[in-house]
């Protein structure tokens, strides 16, 4: 109609250019003038790094199965019901890359595909949506009004908006650029943070001599357990200790055991499809000599054994066989945090309002691995991401447009959680 006044539409800017900001970019591009600050000369560098041996995307975990992987699960429960792996993989899809479940429930891109491909579709989506690219662009802290300021080429620039989204990472992998650096700037706006610590790494061992022989070698299928957390998989001997697939799930309880008393155990069952009655029985019927090749086990997971097991032990069938099913071995620490996969740490959750924004700043939301959760890998990581970059930018929308900050779904109760870990 004649007279009638334009149609403003707000503005949002997005400081980081990870899974949390490409998700939420597309998200707030529907509703809002976007404007994307990036430190690196790409997007999403982390993402192609984790994508090295093939991108594990998410994950065909669903339900209890999913929500378990993930520290504090009443945090992410509601993020992943509401924004899953089935629709970060249906979002993929739409953007011209299928995706496929490979083994153990992983998801990968179909063959062919590469991690680059992936990131290139995704921005080559957000930016036909609008959202406006600004690489080379450091966040450096805040103003004296709480603006954030970015810095480019030795420039350094106050940024305003109607609502800011900060997706800055944690502190692993900092040739990708996650340097943990912004947690000054938080704390110096009064928001409490917690030290990074390392997730998702190896663990040191004090290992025999001997067995240094093994560094690089697998222990294939084994069952290993760590307080109430057990994983059956593949893990490595190290020249420290012991890694992999096996071992990462498994970090969160190693850590609280060592904050605790200083050291944590290791439970490994060398032969996880033979009970333990068959083993004693086997071992019982055969003499000395032939006990070895009884337990039909390889080099490594034989060294393993012998290295962790008193020699009186190890020529008593019983005591034997418990072993095998039960090595016990002792973690004295974790590898540092610059060789970690993922980090914990940053924001204290006691920091954040049920819609990801920060209490004491309405206008300012945060996602990713800035916030103090954990998850293993086998695509938990990527998927934790890309859920609460979604759930962020959901709460963003209805901050922009004045709706009450509990979002759909919501789990009553969720903001009384204990968040001070």
């Amino acid at each position: 109609m004649a007279g009638d006044l334009p149609i403003v539409r707000r503005h949002v800017v997005i400081i980081g250019g990870g899974p949390s900001a490409l998700i939420a970019a597309d998200v707030l591009a529907e509703v809002a003038e976007v404007d994307l600050y990036e430190r690196g000369h790409v997007l999403g560098r982390k993402f192609l790094v984790a994508g090295a041996g093939g991108l594990n995307i998410t994950n065909s975990a669903a339900g209890e199965d999913l929500i378990a992987e993930f520290t504090p699960a009443d945090l992410l429960a509601p993020m992943l019901a509401a924004w899953g792996p089935a629709d970060l993989r249906a979002w993929l899809l739409r953007m011209g890359v299928p995706t496929f479940v490979g083994s153990s429930g992983r998801v990968f891109p179909e063959k062919g595909i590469k991690p680059a491909e992936v990131l290139k579709a995704i921005t080559r989506h957000i930016r036909d949506k609008g959202v406006r690219v600004h690489l080379r662009h450091t966040f450096v802290g805040f103003d004296d009004q709480v603006r954030p300021i970015v810095e480019h080429q030795g420039v350094r620039r106050t940024l305003t908006a109607d609502a800011f989204l900060f997706a800055l990472g944690g502190a692993s992998w900092p040739r990708t650029g996650s340097v943990g650096e912004w947690t000054e700037a938080f704390r110096a706006i009064g928001v409490r943070t917690v030290p990074f610590r390392p997730s998702n790494c190896g663990v040191e061992v004090p290992l025999p001599e001997g067995l240094g022989l093994h560094a690089g070698k697998p222990l294939k299928n084994v069952r290993i357990t760590c307080g109430q957390r057990s994983v059956r998989g593949e893990a490595t001997i190290t020249r420290y200790g012991l890694e992999g697939q096996a071992i990462y799930p498994l970090i969160p309880e190693v850590r609280r055991q060592l904050d605790e008393r200083g050291l944590a155990e290791l439970h490994i069952d060398l032969k996880p499809d033979v009970p333990l009655q068959d083993m004693e029985r086997r071992l019982r019927s055969a003499s000395a000599k032939e006990r070895t090749h009884v337990l039909r086990l390889d080099r490594p997971a034989l060294a393993l054994l012998k290295a962790f097991t008193p020699r009186d032990r190890f020529l008593d069938p019983a005591d034997l066989a418990t072993d095998v099913k039960d090595l016990r071995v002792g973690v004295r620490g974790l590898r540092p945090l610059e060789e970690a996969i993922s980090s914990v740490g940053g924001i204290a959750l006691g920091e954040v309002a049920t819609n990801l924004s920060l209490k004491q700043f309405p206008a300012m939301f945060v996602a990713g691995e800035m916030l103090d959760v954990d998850a293993p890998t086998g695509g938990f990581l990527l998927q934790g991401a890309f859920s609460m970059g979604h759930w962020a930018a959901q709460g963003l929308q209805r901050y922009l447009s004045g709706s009450s900050i509990d979002p759909p779904g919501f789990r009553a109760g969720w903001s009384d959680l204990p968040f001070s870990r």
